[in-house]
């Protein structure tokens, strides 16, 4: 396990308040327009910039469905989605503590699936257990993920980049701007680096980049 993948040892522990705040940073100051692109001109132009060997984007689908589940099949991660806001710290509202295994979507942003870029935070461990997001930093490009929305459509999306960015250099826009404009994008994040036990949380998050490959019909 490397140091980037996230701990639970001598007792797990929530996502502390403030370790949220980075979630969101630019959020606040920018609302949708970080994670927002127009559409591209050409049809195909979102699928030019994909890496080797991954699959072309697939046009984006009609906004207004919400999702309701996300399944990551190589890490097992089969989760409810709920819809999150912002607190008054400027920070998305975590999933309740009491519900490890949800998964929170933005709903302030890009719904998946649409043009733009989707956000969606999970806890990294509780106080005893590993908690949905648990094993996030070991995605690989290639994975993909399956987001079912409130139309009965599931929007497959496939991971193309897995980093770990520190909260004392956090840069919002590399973070959660759509790497290719017109894209529909998500964006998987939670806590990594180490623990620190006096401040009482992690030192980075990790965030996983995907893009819209296919879709089909429940």
């Amino acid at each position: 396990m490397s140091d980037s993948e996230p701990k639970t040892s001598g007792g797990g522990r929530l996502l502390t308040v403030t370790a949220w705040t980075v979630l969101v940073l630019g959020l606040w100051m920018w609302g949708r327009e970080i994670t927002d692109m127009p559409t591209p001109s050409r049809p195909g132009q979102a699928g030019a910039m994909v890496g080797a060997g991954l699959p072309a984007a697939r046009t984006p689908l009609p906004a207004g469905a919400p999702p309701q589940r996300v399944d990551v099949p190589s890490m097992g991660i089969r989760a409810p989605v709920i819809s999150r806001g912002l607190d008054r710290q400027g920070a998305i509202e975590p999933p309740p503590y009491d519900q490890p295994g949800t998964v929170g979507w933005w709903a302030g942003g890009a719904r998946p699936g649409e043009a733009g870029t989707a956000l969606m935070v999970g806890h990294v461990d509780t106080d005893s257990k590993p908690a949905v997001f648990y094993g996030l930093s070991s995605a690989k490009p290639g994975d993909k993920v399956r987001v079912v929305r409130a139309d009965a459509t599931v929007a497959e999306f496939t991971v193309e980049e897995v980093r770990v960015f520190e909260r004392r250099s956090f840069d919002a826009h590399k973070a959660y701007g759509p790497r290719v404009p017109g894209r529909a994008e998500l964006r998987l994040v939670t806590c990594g680096g180490t623990y620190d036990k006096v401040a009482k949380e992690y030192t980075a998050n990790v965030v996983v980049s995907a893009y819209l490959t296919a879709a089909t019909r429940r």
